[in-house]
């Protein structure tokens, strides 16, 4: 019985140790090598020796005796699983597996059923896929869908033609939907790089055309001929292609500068020393306009300094393509270049300078002294100095190089040759001051103390027609040859019709006097002494925006095609949205008085008291300089906000980049998409 039992023991151990090689012997075996499943001897004494227990209890097989070498695989002993190797987390630009083509090792079932569903019919295609999703649960038909979405898309643009492409690309708006677009691909940048796009943009957005840019000095003379035989207010867009930046004046009659003036003043100033490289294309020229109006924004440079020792009531501000022109009260003249630094001061009144004109190089300028001075600011020198007003010169303008025409607190106007600086007539019929004047061609309008306003022909030096229906003083007048709009101290703005001097509209809505007015097409912009700033329709004589911009009086007003910037008493500037009628931003720091405030295109210039001291300031919205060259494939300031490119079936791969797109992604001339 003993022998019997160790034999039986002795057949229970081999029959639980598999022959040598049936861990390896098959092909298709999926089993690890014996050492994970039986130690080693070595490893055995090892445990023994350091966890001191006893070794394990054999392992006994029901099974019959048999040879070893005949052990099924199924029967065999299997390794415990080992933890999933967690998968890298998907990501944006991770595509979806494709399984286009059978592995090299696919099984043959798998390929079995890829022959037999490509010799389907399309409906016994259907169909199978319908029964295999219908055995599918929630998380495969996620997949399902993950897998198919991305190819249901299909990039229109490649099979457009060029010309419907363009034409959809017209349609965007959004100049930073635009920009995202070029990111696409190569298909969609080589679209976005055509400059009929942007083109529309820059009309959407009211930019000036390009053609518009200063150019040769002919060119700039058909356009100056142009305007001053024909009404350039039709609209407002057509207003902006003649660039009105060019010289703009704020004085005490403060009113909007002469069309025919600023357009010839630019033939003169189109080659200054200060002069930006003229934009190639439609895109760069969106660029440049776009920057600059972000800068107006939310940016911005400024040059801040101290004009005179001591505090002075600036009276008079110019700002022209070369200069910018200060007059005090102090009976000096103070003439900087366009970045504030000074150049000369023109000495010569003996009382405040309460007037002045600029033109080109020379400056007309008259004061309390009843003097009208001919300076020639590119000398410093005084040319002529005119006299015959028997009474403070209150306001000035010239109709051409050779004409200036001055109103006084004696009741006259003078039409003066600068030449020659002789008086070529005198215009008398106001019974008081003549506060302000305008001028249009050949046509002077005047608004006085004695309530009226009245139409001069220069030529022949007579008066046309006078206007009357104010109550109290006119002390603002604007006049584009279509319109006439004065406004006065009984808080009105009376709209008149110059040809046959009918009042057209009279609008109210100030509580105080009105002493700031500017016209631009079927606009009107006032602002008065009870701190409002009010936008009218011309063509409704109704306001548009009401805008409570100030504490104190508007001292200083002026708006183009996108913009509204106000200086008040209360030593505040605003700069306003034309088309919202909100506040953009504050462009400086409060101050005890604003005095003066001009600006153009990419520039403005603000005068005002602060500390005692009368301080210039000079904001640049330029872009960097080195945003000029190579068609501006620099590096843009003017950042974009992320997005998310659209996965086509059939576009490149991706390489990673940053999420933050520059505007200059849209504008690199190169085919170097980051999208392909």
């Amino acid at each position: 019985m003993d022998d019997f039992g160790d034999e039986i023991l002795e057949q229970s151990r081999r029959d639980s140790i598999p022959a040598r090689g049936s861990w390896s012997d098959g092909e298709d075996t999926q089993l690890p090598p014996p050492s994970t499943i039986f130690p080693s001897p070595t490893s055995r004494a090892k445990r023994k020796s350091t966890m001191a227990r006893p070794p394990p209890r054999p392992i006994h097989t029901p099974s019959s005796p048999m040879s070893s070498g005949a052990i099924p695989q199924s029967l065999l002993p299997s390794a415990p699983a080992s933890p999933p190797t967690p998968a890298p987390s998907p990501t944006p630009t991770q595509r979806v597996p494709d399984w286009s083509t059978a592995s090299e090792h696919e099984d043959a079932n798998a390929r079995n059923v890829r022959h037999l569903f490509a010799d389907m019919t399309d409906a016994e295609q259907q169909r199978l896929l319908a029964e295999l999703l219908n055995m599918c649960n929630s998380h495969q038909l996620a997949f399902v869908q993950e897998f198919v979405s991305p190819r249901l898309k299909k990039d229109p643009f490649t099979t457009f033609p060029d010309e419907l492409c363009l034409r959809i690309l017209t349609f965007i708006d959004d100049p930073r939907t635009l920009a995202r677009s070029s990111q696409v691909s190569k298909r969609w940048r080589e679209l976005v790089m055509d400059d009929a796009a942007w083109k529309a943009l820059c009309e959407k957005h009211a930019y000036r055309r390009l053609t518009d840019e200063p150019g040769d000095d002919a060119a700039e003379a058909t356009n100056a001929t142009r305007l001053s035989s024909a009404n350039p207010y039709t609209n407002a867009a057509s207003f902006g292609s003649f660039r009105p930046h060019i010289s703009y004046a704020t004085n005490a009659s403060s009113s909007a500068p002469d069309l025919r003036t600023r357009s010839l003043d630019r033939i003169r100033h189109q080659r200054g020393p200060n002069k930006r490289p003229k934009a190639m294309s439609y895109r760069s020229h969106f660029k440049q306009r776009y920057m600059v109006e972000t800068a107006w924004r939310s940016g911005g440079k400024v040059d801040q300094r101290q004009i005179t020792p001591d505090q002075g009531v600036v009276t008079s501000l110019h700002l022209t393509d070369k200069y910018i022109i200060v007059a005090l009260d102090n009976a000096k003249i103070h003439v900087f270049d366009t970045e504030g630094s000074h150049q000369k001061t023109l000495q010569g009144h003996v009382m405040g300078v309460w007037a002045m004109v600029p033109w080109d190089d020379i400056l007309v300028s008259g004061g309390c002294d009843r003097d009208v001075r001919v300076w020639n600011m590119a000398t410093g020198s005084s040319i002529h100095t005119l006299r015959g007003h028997t009474s403070t010169v209150r306001c000035l303008k010239m109709s051409d190089a050779n004409t200036a025409i001055s109103g006084s607190r004696d009741t006259t106007l003078r039409i003066w040759d600068i030449p020659k600086g002789i008086c070529k007539h005198v215009l008398v019929g106001h019974q008081a001051s003549v506060r302000c004047l305008e001028i249009h061609g050949d046509t002077i309008v005047s608004g006085s103390y004695d309530t009226t306003a009245r139409i001069w022909s220069i030529s022949e030096g007579k008066c046309i027609r006078t206007l009357t229906g104010h109550f109290s003083q006119i002390y603002a007048i604007a006049y584009d040859g279509k319109r006439i709009a004065t406004g006065s101290l009984d808080t009105s703005v009376r709209v008149w019709d110059p040809l046959d001097g009918r009042c057209l509209a009279v609008l109210q809505g100030h509580t105080s006097l009105v002493g700031q007015l500017q016209m631009r097409g079927d606009i009107l912009v006032t602002g008065g002494s009870d701190g409002s700033v009010r936008v009218w329709s011309l063509t409704e004589n109704q306001p548009i925006h009401r805008l409570a911009a100030h504490d104190n009086s508007v001292t200083s007003l002026q708006f183009d095609n996108n913009r509204i910037v106000s200086g008040g008493s209360d030593g505040r500037v605003k700069v306003w949205d034309l088309k919202k009628g909100v506040l953009v931003r504050e462009l400086s720091a409060p101050a005890e008085a604003v005095w003066r405030v001009v600006f153009e295109e990419e520039k403005a210039v603000i005068m005002a008291s602060r500390n005692q001291k009368t301080v210039m300031e000079v904001w640049s919205f330029s872009p960097p300089d080195e945003e000029y060259g190579d068609e501006y494939r620099s590096a843009s300031p003017v950042s974009m906000p992320d997005h998310s490119m659209i996965e086509y079936q059939d576009a490149p791969e991706k390489p990673e980049k940053s999420d933050d797109i520059d505007m200059k992604d849209a504008f690199e001339p190169s085919g170097t998409s980051s999208a392909g």
